[in-house]
């Protein structure tokens, strides 16, 4: 292929994909949904968050199915998307010289503690002003458009049913078969006019559209406002980047698992690290380091519920253990512990990005550092709840396995499928998981072997000390023995192993700075010099690497750096607030959306450089 043809194919299939920016979400606790600027619903997996997908165009555009309403005919003169105010209720808002029409999409939470469950998905489009055409278009693809469905035109909507699931559009306005097993319906509004439509789903092959009325969709709405601002009202954080942080915590509270208290990483799949590489995963599961750090950052906001919830999960992991038995790193939303790795390879992927994949090979892995997170974020809980007896002795067996093993390679925080090494972040985060388990047995006067505990928690730090630092390069490396710089070496002073100000640790702020960062950007290594990650092609740089460095500007004293990288870092949010995993240097979305890494770490980030501005002001009012 010529160079000219490729770059036909390029354009080509970015005109077929919205920018993995374009796109808000909305949610039960149980899935979400993405809505792009263009009103459409690219991406959802029913019943659950690693269910297969019905609509799934963001990683087929031709295949994977796809719900959209949208104004026909003139272009909209302007697009844009909010949230209602303190929300995850979205509004998409189509401009035109004909008038203004907005479609509002929200999914009803159900009530806690009900036994059945049907998700339904609402979309009304209202005018705002003049009169505007739309075009609806409703054609699933069951099962990542593996499986075949039937379509059944009704009075009240359209039916889809497949072996599996069943879908029911209800509508206001008169559906259509449009010929390829989808729904269709073209219809005008004037000034003040509405229309309404549900989705609902469910694996009862019964199930039919119903009549939608206004008065029902009042009471949903407010239903589900009320939900949200209810919420949202626990939080504590009335400082100066309020809205970014509220946004944040909306975002994580959408990736929580009502059912079992779980969390997970992201709600899609094989969104690309690089665009056309092969860096795409799958991360609908729970990972035990993404769960704690989430967790972390809604426990400094004031959020406790959903700590209580999650140690209800952990706790069921920890039980299902035999004797002197390992964890996994990571495990379904459900507790499962197979997620195999499956390449889809009808499906294009993202801009071509290949392979699309469903599963993640990581769970088979060894991530030493999950222990560390498991035991800070318990830590932490232990300020508003203590551990029950059983529980505690529990915790003490996994520290007996980590006291056998911690000494042993892994494949590290990066998951890296290159090879295990003893990665500097799994020796430090083992000193974490014995540091944290000794504050707690002594705050709480738990029975513990606390001398065994102290003299590997001294160990280990002398190891790191000796054999994580590299006094030719004058940094923490990111594993014994090497030349490779590592931004997760910036944890050695948020987890209090260093203090921001030791001269080892100055000195490893700046190889980072000088290595991995075009300010205030950070790589999380790089992958030319770094431990051969065992796979292909480049990537962006990592947002929570972003906001760590942030974080530790600030504890360092270089405050005026620390707020204006991330008043900078902030403005790399989409039109929403949300954020991926990743950015390229064009400034563009890379890796899975929403991401729960990126928007813990703003929280902190955000906290911390709050309280060093509170600080620097308490003391220039001292000196006055």
């Amino acid at each position: 292929m010529s160079k000219t043809q490729a770059k036909q194919v390029q354009a080509s299939t970015e005109i077929r994909y919205l920018p993995i920016e374009a796109y808000g979400m909305i949610g039960d606790l149980y899935t979400v949904a993405l809505v792009g600027k263009n009103g459409s619903i690219d991406w959802c997996c029913l019943p659950d968050f690693d269910s297969p997908s019905v609509f799934g165009a963001l990683l087929d555009a031709e295949k994977g199915g796809a719900f959209r309403i949208a104004p026909v005919g003139e272009e909209p003169l302007s697009t844009k998307q909010l949230y209602f105010p303190e929300t995850n209720i979205l509004i998409t808002r189509f401009m035109t010289s004909e008038g203004i029409g907005e479609v509002t999409d929200f999914m009803p939470i159900k009530r806690r503690g009900s036994e059945h469950h049907e998700h339904h998905l609402i979309r009304m489009v209202h005018i705002v002003h003049g009169s505007l055409t739309f075009q609806l278009t409703c054609r699933p693809a069951f099962n990542y458009a593996r499986d075949t469905h039937t379509l059944e035109m009704t009075k009240y909507g359209a039916v889809f049913r497949s072996p599996a699931l069943t879908l029911a559009h209800s509508s206001s306005v008169p559906l259509t078969d449009d010929g390829q097993q989808g729904a269709q319906a073209t219809f005008t509004l004037t000034e003040d006019q509405s229309a309404i439509f549900a989705l609902d789903s469910a694996r009862d092959q019964d199930l039919l559209p119903h009549p939608v009325t206004q008065a029902e969709y009042d009471v949903q709405f407010k239903e589900t406002r009320r939900f949200w601002l209810r919420w949202i009202s626990q939080c504590q954080y009335q400082g100066r980047w309020r809205e970014a942080v509220q946004r944040s915590a909306l975002a994580l509270k959408l990736l929580t698992y009502a059912p079992t208290g779980a969390i997970v990483a992201a709600p899609t799949t094989s969104l690309p690290e690089g665009i056309g590489g092969e860096r795409n995963w799958d991360y609908r599961f729970t990972w035990f380091r993404d769960a704690a750090f989430t967790l972390d950052s809604l426990l400094a906001l004031g959020f406790t519920q959903e700590a209580d919830d999650f140690m209800g999960w952990l706790g069921a992991r920890v039980r299902e253990l035999q004797e002197g038995g390992e964890l996994q790193p990571m495990y379904t939303i459900h507790g499962g512990h197979e997620m195999p790795e499956i390449h889809l390879d009808h499906l294009e992927g993202y801009r071509q990005s290949r392979p699309v994949r469903i599963g993640n090979g990581a769970a088979t892995q060894r991530q030493l550092d999950i222990y560390g997170e498991l035991l800070d974020v318990i830590y932490l809980h232990t300020h508003y709840r203590g551990p029950s007896y059983e529980g505690w002795q529990q915790l003490c067996q996994q520290l007996d396995w980590l006291a056998q093993h911690w000494q042993k390679p892994d494949e590290g925080i990066w998951e890296v499928r290159g090879g295990t090494r003893h990665f500097l972040h799994s020796r430090l985060m083992s000193w974490v998981a014995f540091d944290r388990a000794l504050r707690i047995a002594r705050e709480r006067g738990l029975p513990a072997p606390l001398e065994k505990w102290q003299a590997i928690s001294m160990q280990i730090y002398h190891e790191i000390m000796e054999k994580g630092w590299d006094e030719e390069k004058g940094s923490f490396v990111q594993y014994y023995g090497s030349k490779a710089v590592d931004a997760s070496a910036l944890l050695l002073a948020l987890t209090g192993f260093l203090d921001a100000r030791d001269p080892r640790m100055v000195k490893t702020i700046e190889c980072i700075q000088r290595e991995l960062t075009h300010m205030p950007h950070v790589y999380r290594y790089d992958v030319g010099t770094a431990a051969d990650d065992g796979l292909a092609g480049h990537e962006g740089t990592f947002n929570i690497c972003s906001f760590w460095l942030i974080e530790v500007l600030a504890q360092t004293g270089r405050l005026e750096e620390a707020r204006l990288s991330l008043e900078h870092l902030l403005s790399y949010a989409n039109h929403l607030g949300l954020y991926s995993e990743e950015l390229a240097t064009t400034g563009e979305a890379l890796g899975n959306f929403p991401q729960a890494f990126t928007h813990l770490a703003l929280i902190h980030a955000c906290l911390s450089v709050d309280k060093a501005m509170k600080k620097g002001m308490s003391q220039l009012y001292l000196s006055l």
